[in-house]
């Protein structure tokens, strides 16, 4: 259920609360433009920053403007075991087709703590889970072993994989059960990801760009391995965009010159530098993309 190109959503603001009406046109132009499914409330969501009341919200939104379309993802993950179990029961209860649960974060647990961390999560809600490994972000890197451990509970379906490290995401899709989803967490590396095994994305560059993002995966599934190489090399000026300063700013910052958001963000995260907006503004005029406004 959970393949080709899925979107990491941003949360829009606007005055310092939920935008309620840019996020439902996010939505809507996801699914316009073949988006294989949503995940709101993940890091690109700024979830870090949002209440649980906030949290709650933007994924209740999500799931009834998405009408069951497509898959929606929630994200739910915390440092705290505890608080994953209650972000997580929430999800389901919303209507979710789905949780992404990222490693804890700071506290840096062992392999065996992410074990039972994981454990506990999936023994207390039945709804499919998927594990979210980026050690660039928490501190912490889960290993092939321990996923392929994890791989072994019935309603833990699948892993985003953000390490950027070929050689344990081939270990992963080695060790892990059959039928194990592996999804790329790096738009850069999503094509090799298919090639050694992978099953899609969770994209940052597809909130822009989602028709292309979404081509790509399906033109590797379908065979033409060649038209999707020749999209991941005309994508990859925009994948290096999106990270020209910490994500979420690049690609809110895109979204606000397309006029789909207010460029607007939760502290501590501010507007981009003068001269990285400048890059980005000319890398977005160059594939073609209409700016609104500067």
């Amino acid at each position: 259920m959970f393949t080709g190109s899925i979107t990491a959503l941003v949360t829009p603001f606007r005055d310092g609360v939920i935008d309620e009406e840019a996020l439902k046109g996010l939505v809507e132009f996801q699914i316009e433009n073949g988006t294989s499914g949503i995940v709101p409330c993940g890091t690109t969501g700024e979830s870090a920053t949002l209440s649980y009341e906030e949290h709650n919200r933007v994924i209740e939104l999500t799931v009834e403007t998405v009408n069951k379309r497509i898959p929606v993802i929630a994200g739910a993950g915390s440092n705290s075991t505890k608080e994953t179990i209650m972000l997580t029961k929430h999800a389901q209860k919303a209507g979710a087709d789905g949780a992404l649960l990222i490693t804890p974060y700071y506290n840096k647990p062992t392999q065996e703590g992410l074990y039972q961390h994981y454990r506990a999560v999936a023994e207390e809600v039945d709804l499919p889970l998927i594990l979210y490994n980026v050690p660039g972000r928490t501190g912490v890197n889960m290993l092939p072993e321990t996923v392929a451990r994890l791989s072994e509970m019935k309603n833990i379906v699948g892993i985003k994989e953000a390490t950027g490290d070929l050689k344990q995401i081939s270990d992963v899709v080695e060790f892990s059960r059959e039928g194990f989803t592996v999804l790329s967490g790096d738009d850069f590396t999503t094509l090799p990801i298919l090639c050694v095994g992978g099953h899609g994305v969770i994209s940052v560059t597809s909130n822009i760009l989602p028709g292309e993002v979404s081509e790509m995966c399906r033109a590797f599934f379908e065979g033409r391995v060649e038209h999707a190489r020749s999209i991941h090399y005309r994508l990859q000026p925009l994948h290096r965009a999106m990270f020209l300063e910490t994500n979420p700013i690049p690609v809110k910052t895109a979204l606000s010159l397309m006029g789909r958001i207010r460029e607007e963000f939760r502290l501590p995260l501010v507007r981009m530098n003068q001269s990285k907006r400048a890059r980005l503004v000319e890398v977005l005029r160059n594939h073609g993309i209409d700016i609104k406004e500067e």
